[in-house]
């Protein structure tokens, strides 16, 4: 069955890959600070006609003793990664992660507006509040910013950001060379901002963007994340683990645009999902093992803690069940509801969900063929669960490319995905419309 509406792509991109033992593979390159093997997962996600690449991020690195098992201790920063990618790439999305909760909005804004001139309009802005309480101790303080509190200064600093992002008029700087004179200045905005968290004057000392304004993306999944997705996202990401769990997500989420003025459209839904591709099920199925087995029960413990919302679990055995925890105000609480359920439904021990998880960190998992994984892509994006996926693969660059040259043609093959890209911003690739700037009609 073909459709004419076309689901978007995004590559997830984490060095190694996703599964939390990836480094140990032998196909793998351990060392986590190579831009060559960020470039190659790029340029084949870009010759997939991928919508975007994406890269979370962590303004801390772990200090648990765990830690030295891992390889996510160190990291590039990723918007200084994003712009030595966009020298080597020419269509494809640009999106990063950055906190609200241990940045200031002037810098958020000048750094996303310089990557959409670098890129040619390209760039996106992953908006989320921090779920890793470590950060604190990196911007002078004694504690976590508790989560309401997290959630109002975000909603301010997205707005802080845009309006700097509408600082210029498009056609603001005339660059006349004859006359002298360099802008109109009745085509400059100031801001002149005063909230409860921020006093920004402005404007922003970059013109605004070849795409209008980076586009914005939310990941929160919680009722607070859900509002204000519903009110400034562009694009969110989520984690469901079913076609039923993701319709009410999707239903929920589009449901409330309508009392801010937005329609359904203006909003993207790309759940993650962690692929693994074989040339049979079970051929799948074994290179996921792979990985499994190297996964060690306590670091796979380490990363659920994490995950549940920064709690130490190395106290509690590993064949026990999963201890009932408060409700987290340090981390992701909806990310604690579905783990939570997750070890519920399927009568979980805490290190067999530590390994279940391993891989897609709660994400919906698919291991098959090129084909079972275009079907169930395909249901969820024909069944109102999905406008597209965030895909997450084990090991880079390898499951990348088993993805990009199997799956990829096969959903091209129905009607569900571009064959060729038809814009050239991160905007047009996904349907967005251009934002008009307010101050300038």
């Amino acid at each position: 069955m073909s459709s004419t509406r076309q689901m978007s792509l995004g590559a997830f991109l984490m060095a190694g890959g996703h599964h939390i033992a990836a480094w140990r593979h032998p196909s793998v390159n351990p060392n986590p600070l190579q831009f060559a093997d960020y470039r190659r997962a790029a340029q084949v996600a870009e010759a997939a006609k991928f919508d975007a690449v994406f890269l979370a991020d962590s303004v801390a690195a772990s200090s648990h003793i765990i830690a030295s098992r891992l390889a996510r201790s160190v990291n590039f920063e990723p918007l200084t990664l994003l712009a030595a990618l966009s020298s080597v790439t020419e269509r494809i999305g640009l999106i990063s992660t950055v906190t609200t909760s241990y940045n200031e909005p002037f810098h958020v804004a000048r750094k996303f507006a310089s990557l959409d001139h670098l890129s040619a309009g390209r760039s996106g802005w992953n908006l989320v509040t921090s779920d890793d309480a470590a950060e604190a101790f990196n911007f002078g303080r004694e504690a976590h910013i508790p989560h309401a509190e997290r959630y109002a200064r975000a909603r301010e600093f997205e707005q802080v950001v845009r309006g700097l992002w509408d600082s210029w008029a498009d056609d603001a700087f005339v660059h006349d060379q004859a006359s002298g004179q360099f802008y109109d200045p009745a085509k400059l905005q100031v801001l002149n901002h005063t909230g409860e968290h921020f006093r920004v004057k402005g404007p922003l000392n970059v013109a605004r963007s070849p795409q209008g304004r980076p586009v914005l993306i939310q990941a929160g999944s919680s009722e607070t994340g859900r509002e204000l997705a519903a009110q400034t996202a562009e694009v969110v990401f989520t984690a469901q683990t079913s076609l039923a769990k993701a319709q009410a997500f999707y239903t929920d989420v589009k449901g409330r645009l309508a009392k801010f003025g937005r329609a359904e459209h203006e909003l993207k839904i790309m759940p993650g999902a962690f692929v693994v591709v074989g040339a049979s099920e079970a051929q799948a199925r074994e290179k996921f093992e792979e990985f499994q087995e190297l996964v060690e029960p306590r670091v796979g413990v380490a990363l659920l803690g994490r995950m549940l919302g920064n709690f130490d679990l190395s106290a509690y055995p590993l064949d026990g069940p999963l201890p009932d925890l408060p409700l987290t105000d340090n981390g992701q609480r909806s990310r604690q509801q579905l783990l939570t359920e997750l070890a519920g439904d399927e009568n979980l021990t805490l290190a067999q969900l530590g390994r279940r998880i391993a891989g897609g960190r709660g994400h919906h998992m698919l291991i098959g063929t090129a084909t079972q994984i275009a079907d169930e892509l395909q249901s969820w994006f024909e069944g109102r669960a999905a406008d597209g996926f965030n895909i997450l693969v084990p090991h880079l660059p390898l499951g990348l490319e088993d993805f990009a040259q199997q799956v990829v043609p096969e959903l091209q093959r129905r009607g569900l995905f571009r064959t060729e890209y038809e814009g050239s911003t991160l905007r047009e690739h996904l349907g967005l419309p251009y934002p008009r700037n307010p101050y300038f009609t």
